[in-house]
């Protein structure tokens, strides 16, 4: 329980307080922030509308000239509601911040290489340093074309990889029950257990960390290339 820093009556944690409607300042889940089920399949307009009218609810602004304990309970509430906003909003934010809720996260640094984009890292590197050395000699256009034919190869993955998350989101949530709002069912159920949450944790680990591996790729094909254009 929480106390209102401005009614005084004492709440379960969330954004804004029931009874008077000023910021609580609690610490909760970016998903009980925003007041939307805790599914990884997110309407965006719906998510976007209600951080915008949370937002309108708890801006400093309106708690200017209220004691300096709501009005740091509404800084406390604003930050926290644009970090959840933020997290929520990106596919892959949230799903990391699902692993990080479920007591997971992606290896250390995420060094090792998708088993599966071994080959495409090494050929990708390889084509980077080749278009480095023809720069040096001066004649880089033809490998130039090459790296940029293999950028829109690793967009197309990430694409693909980008629809591989989605499917995950829906199968973690087609194993979720459905009265998000009873606290019962969400301690009890909150995620499937044994082999299905395993499989799913693997899964979305894995896919998290070849999106993460073909960003990079990316970033250094576009990189290299800008450099090439700005010589």
């Amino acid at each position: 329980m929480i106390e209102c820093p401005s009614c005084r009556r004492r709440h379960e944690p969330q954004l804004i307080c029931p009874e008077c409607g000023a910021p609580l300042g609690a610490e909760v889940d970016c998903f009980k922030a925003l007041g939307v089920a805790r599914k990884l399949a997110i309407d965006l307009p719906a998510l976007e509308r209600a951080y915008h009218n949370l937002s309108r609810k708890i801006h400093p602004d309106r708690f200017a000239s209220s004691p300096v304990p709501v009005r740091t309970a509404s800084l406390t509430s604003t930050a926290l509601l644009t970090r959840s906003y933020r997290t929520l909003r990106d596919p892959i934010a949230r799903g990391l911040y699902w692993l990080e809720l479920n007591g997971e996260k992606l290896a250390e640094n995420n060094k090792q290489v998708p088993i599966e984009l071994a080959e495409l890292v090494f050929e990708v590197q390889e084509q980077l340093a080749e278009l480095r050395a023809a720069a040096k000699r001066g004649g880089a256009n033809g490998i130039a074309r090459e790296v940029g034919s293999r950028r829109g190869e690793l967009q197309a993955s990430m694409d693909a990889a980008g629809g591989e998350l989605a499917r995950n989101f829906d199968r973690w949530d087609a194993e979720r029950p459905d009265d998000h709002d009873d606290r019962k069912a969400r301690d009890d159920r909150d995620v499937p257990d044994g082999p299905a949450k395993r499989a799913l944790t693997l899964e979305l680990k894995q896919t998290l960390s070849k999106i993460a591996y073909l960003r990079t790729l990316i970033r250094d094909v576009d990189r290299e290339l800008e450099s090439l254009q700005a010589t």
